[in-house]
């Protein structure tokens, strides 16, 4: 029950269905040098910290950020970082310096949108992640970048909002994740990351079908304009979470000292989900090009049907138009100019030709009768 709730929450939020939002470019001036961050603005960053063991929890939002270096450097526990808003760039730069995240990675945080990826940088690895959201009927999608360290993990995100309340809920009631380390803390947040797709791809399926059933009914352009996003939408998740699959490739098939065997078993799991929503995503964006198709279809047999219809009326006064216009000549000695029957006559033939050609067209099958809506 909550499942389709969930669907119908979606499936209302996308039935005005617009463009997904691009996320604004920042980058650095051109020729600046590796590492330089671009123009940032916004709040100040929020950073909100949670540390556990298998036996308890701490929740916690901090404003300075020199106690980040205390915290994690209680070895024993498992430190999840979460940074949220890129408003302050020294913030960010001391955040960097505190947890020794290399200049080039702390670039690729900021300086948004970076394709999905996985870069080592030494004892340190990095993963750039897009994760999706619905709002207000725009698939959102925001880059957010995951860092793991020794014992801990920070998480990088530019808005408010994530889909990571469910790995804190985990952690709150004590879940597997208590009891593992902090490589199996970054396979959650990917996984919550990938697993975040399939809410949204059901959602644009559900507006895929209803948007068939106007389609063959009367569409508009609306309805056209909805398919065209539709379709956009699902062309950039497509690119996205195929090259998240690529980085989940990557780690599985690396040998990365900062990843457990037994994680790499889990890691299978998120690639294969990685796997599964590329495949879904296909299967909509075939869905989604062949409603486009029917549209076309749809909207060429309206215009033939409309082209045959006054096709039928103007042959139809094509002889009615020739018998007027001989009789509309006035010429003086036109025989049936002072017949007393030629009025009703000329009427009568009139009358038959229409019928006649209504008859003929009727037996070719070019007047059919009107479609039910």
């Amino acid at each position: 029950m909550a499942k389709d709730s969930a669907t119908d929450t979606h499936l209302e939020a996308l039935r005005s269905l617009r463009l997904p939002r691009r996320a604004k470019r920042r980058a650095p001036p051109r020729g600046s040098a590796p590492g330089t961050m671009g123009a940032l603005a916004g709040p100040d960053p929020r950073i909100r910290v949670i540390v556990y063991t298998e036996t308890g929890f701490e929740e916690r939002e901090i404003s300075d950020v020199e106690e980040i270096a205390q915290i994690v450097g209680d070895r024993g526990r498992v430190v999840w970082i979460d940074v949220e808003s890129f408003g302050d760039g020294r913030a960010l730069t001391r955040i960097g310096e505190r947890l020794g995240i290399h200049p080039l990675a702390m670039a690729d945080v900021v300086n948004v949108p970076q394709r999905p990826k996985v870069d080592a940088y030494g004892d340190r690895l990095l993963l750039v992640t897009q994760m999706t959201r619905i709002e207000a009927g725009v698939v959102d999608m925001e880059q957010v970048s995951i860092v793991l360290g020794a014992g801990w993990v920070v998480t990088f995100q530019e808005h408010p909002g994530d889909v990571f309340e469910p790995v804190r809920e985990r952690i709150r009631q004590g879940a597997r994740v208590r009891r593992m380390g902090a490589d199996y803390l970054t396979y959650a947040l990917l996984d919550a990351v990938i697993d975040g797709y399939f809410p949204v791809i059901e959602a644009i399926g559900s507006v895929i079908e209803s948007l068939e059933d106007e389609v063959l009914g009367r569409p508009t352009r609306d309805t056209l304009r909805r398919i065209h996003a539709a379709r956009r939408s699902l062309v950039a998740l497509h690119r996205m979470q195929w090259r998240q699959r690529d980085a989940c490739s990557s780690l599985l098939r690396d040998a990365e000292p900062l990843i457990s065997e037994p994680v790499r078993v889990y890691l299978r799991d998120a690639f294969d989900h990685a796997f599964q929503t590329v495949d879904a995503i296909e299967t909509q964006r075939e869905m989604a090009n062949s409603l486009m198709e029917l549209y076309l279809s749809t909207a060429s047999h309206r215009m033939n049907q409309a082209m045959r219809t006054l096709t039928v009326v103007a042959t139809i006064f094509i002889p009615l138009t020739f018998v007027v216009g001989i009789y509309g000549m006035n010429f003086e000695f036109m025989p049936e100019l002072h017949w007393r029957w030629g009025y009703p006559v000329v009427w009568g033939i009139m009358i038959a030709l229409a019928l006649g050609l209504v008859a003929w067209f009727s037996k070719q099958g070019w007047i059919e009768p009107r479609d039910e809506d």
